[in-house]
């Protein structure tokens, strides 16, 4: 995979050529040097956005042995730890 980088003013004067280049990889399209937007082929971006997004998905999905799962940690004022006293006291009785 390809990746091409064309600041606006090029990709305005060949449009052609952004498309062209998007057929072995992602155009970045640049303002002020920095990317603002990415050119991709139908077929990449169908691809890419087919991907299941949650761990639900992905163990529904068959022959799936290895997954990479990183949960999102829970952070803020609304985050506490279970309390779980409860179940040492009904052990005991």
């Amino acid at each position: 995979m390809t990746i091409t980088t064309l600041s606006r003013r090029e990709f305005d004067k060949d449009v052609n050529k952004a498309q062209k280049a998007a057929q072995g990889g992602p155009v970045f399209i640049t303002d002020q040097g920095r990317p603002v937007h990415v050119l991709l082929t139908i077929e990449e971006y169908q691809r890419i956005t087919r991907h299941p997004i949650n761990i639900v998905e992905w163990l529904a999905m068959p022959g799936v042995v290895d997954l990479e799962f990183d949960p999102p940690r829970l952070r803020g004022s609304l985050y506490q730890p279970a309390d779980l006293s409860c179940l040492l006291v009904a052990r005991k009785s």
